[in-house]
């Protein structure tokens, strides 16, 4: 009996606490995607939060093509790191940020915790889920306000990525574009699927996106004058008006002409200009396919053709706009993807490249106008993002700079080596040099700065040498240097480091002592080129108003996770 008002006891209890955690579910109201939170969180995040992520420049792996040309990164290691490091260098500084991530297929396409995630895992998609949303967090800190995030992704997790994207990004336009990417397909079970998408994300309201660079004889003309049913003067009448050519070059429209009067021909001159009528080659008055009020909106897609009447009107059907659906062999990655890494890493090999004018094409729209533009792409393999922005730059003479990161892992196993030393860097570098094969998309000169993802445990700082202690020092600075895209040392001592970027020098003066500040100030002001001085203070905005007598020189105060570098240091110093 007392075994039973024990098991009652216990019943009731249970009972009281499912009451309670139903009350407390159905005050929650969750909308949207819901996935089991981390039984093992990655350690990398946890290594984040208890030690500072910094990188460390590989010297050996500099390429200076060019110095005045953009200076790009790559950064080796995770891109949890990366990101991280990226959010007291570049916060609010990134233009578009284009991301490739693992698709999920099952097939050990990803790892999660330094373990691939197959098919069989139960906990495969909330891995995914945990994994992505954290980096899209710290990216979404990164954006410009008229930033944009480009995701690529298939079906296996399109639908999740939707919604996640919904919940991070609340107050942005969430576009998804299909693009054809396999015409050959890869035979499921029911379908051969052809196709990947790509959600554009970008604040509600922005023109974010431009229209695609298309060659003049790409663009599909026909005649402005319209045919067929409903084509008559009478039947819209503000659409029977002049357009006025000179030069073979549209100036101007004319007013919509008064039932009753008549044009004596098609083409009329006066005073050297052409009125163009919508009147076909029977003589018969028709109309134009735009109204008075509505044509001068569209006169960009308008040009002249000259004709045995005199000149004809004609509207181009596609000048660029971007459409939802991208179908085109350049996007075909086997052949623009594979076989083009093949033909520039022939040692090593990539598994399911990108075709680079279908990243081409994802990135021109938005940055085809920002000549300095900033690009990220933290998932970058095999180092295509890289590859498109320097087409860009090519074609047009423009600064575009991109950051890439991917890690150093084996390539899914196979054994072809780590992807950043063995396919992303040397690829870049194929590019820059040129390859014989791919004229028109390589010998793009370019610059590279290479980073590997390090971690400071300033915890245990006092057990470190004084030299160091100084390297930590340098270490810190070169996060600055980062930051403003500095990266030629011009001088370093044990009180402050200038670096150049051939538009504007940065310099960092590191020590609490400020004696030899005004040193350095009186150095820096003598220059023509802007300066961005970066001063060592144990509070913020200290010295922002003490050197307006120069006008080149901009104070900044040094981000806080690089800050309590120099504080660490100086401290036990």
């Amino acid at each position: 009996m007392e075994n039973i008002e024990k098991r009652n006891k216990e019943l009731l209890e249970e009972i009281e606490k499912l009451k309670r955690q139903n009350k407390t579910l159905k005050a929650r109201k969750k909308y949207g995607i819901v996935w089991e939170e981390e039984k093992e969180p990655e350690q990398i995040v946890l290594d984040c939060q208890v030690k500072i992520p910094i990188l460390k420049e590989v010297k050996s792996k500099e390429i200076v093509k060019d110095k005045e040309k953009p200076i790009n990164v790559l950064i080796e290691g995770d891109n949890y790191h990366a990101l991280s490091v990226l959010n007291y260098t570049h916060k609010k500084k990134i233009d578009v940020i284009y991301i490739d991530p693992p698709y999920n297929t099952g097939a050990k396409d990803w790892k999660y915790n330094n373990n691939y995630v197959d098919s069989n895992d139960l906990y495969r998609h909330s891995k995914w889920l945990n994994m992505m949303s954290k980096r899209l967090w710290l990216a979404k800190n990164l954006l410009k306000e008229d930033g944009v995030l480009i995701c690529a992704i298939d079906d296996n997790e399109v639908n999740h990525l939707g919604i996640l994207l919904e919940e991070i990004f609340k107050d942005y336009e969430i576009h998804c574009v299909t693009i054809i990417h396999n015409p050959r397909g890869v035979q499921g079970t029911n379908f051969s699927y052809t196709h990947e998408y790509a959600y554009f994300v970008f604040r509600k309201g922005l023109k974010a996106i431009g229209s695609r660079k298309i060659k003049e004889e790409d663009i599909d003309w026909r005649g402005l004058r319209d045919s067929g049913k409903e084509s008559m003067r009478t039947d819209a009448r503000n659409c029977f008006y002049p357009i006025i050519t000179q030069n073979e070059k549209i100036i101007g429209f004319g007013d919509v002409l008064e039932n009753g009067n008549h044009p004596k021909k098609q083409t009329e001159e006066k005073n050297g200009k052409y009125y163009i009528w919508p009147i076909d080659i029977q003589g018969i008055e028709r109309k134009w396919r735009y109204a008075r009020q509505s044509v001068e909106s569209i006169k960009d897609l308008l040009r002249v053709k000259k004709t045995k009447q005199g000149y004809d009107i004609e509207i181009g059907k596609d000048f660029g706009i971007v459409r939802t659906v991208w179908q085109s062999s350049k996007y075909d990655a086997s052949e623009y993807g594979t076989k083009l890494i093949q033909d520039l890493v022939p040692e090593t090999s990539f598994d399911f490249p990108k075709s680079v004018y279908n990243v081409y094409d994802c990135l021109a729209p938005i940055i085809a106008e920002r000549k300095n533009a900033i690009i990220l792409d933290y998932f970058a393999g095999s180092g295509t993002t890289g590859h498109a922005v320097m087409i860009l730059n090519k074609e047009d003479e423009g600064n575009r700079k991109f950051i890439l990161c991917t890690n150093n892992e084996n390539n899914n196993g196979n054994g072809s080596g780590g992807i950043a030393e063995k396919v992303c860097y040397p690829r870049i570098k194929k590019v820059i040099e040129g390859h014989k094969d791919w004229p028109e998309i390589t010998k793009i000169p370019s610059n590279l700065i290479y980073f590997k993802t390090e971690l400071l445990d300033i915890e245990h700082i006092s057990h470190v040498s004084d030299e160091q202690k100084i390297k930590l020092t340098y270490q810190a600075g070169e996060m600055i240097a980062l930051r403003e895209n500095a990266f030629e040392e011009v001088e370093k001592n044990e009180w402050w480091q200038i670096f150049k970027d051939g538009t504007k020098y940065t310099a960092i003066y590191f020590k609490e002592d400020k004696s030899k500040l005004n040193e350095l100030i009186k150095k820096m002001g003598k220059l023509k080129e802007k300066v961005v001085l970066y001063v060592f203070s144990w509070g913020k905005n200290e010295y922002k108003n003490e050197f307006t007598d120069y006008k080149n020189i901009k104070v900044e105060d040094i981000p806080e996770p690089i800050i309590e570098v120099y504080k660490e240091v100086n401290r036990l110093s």
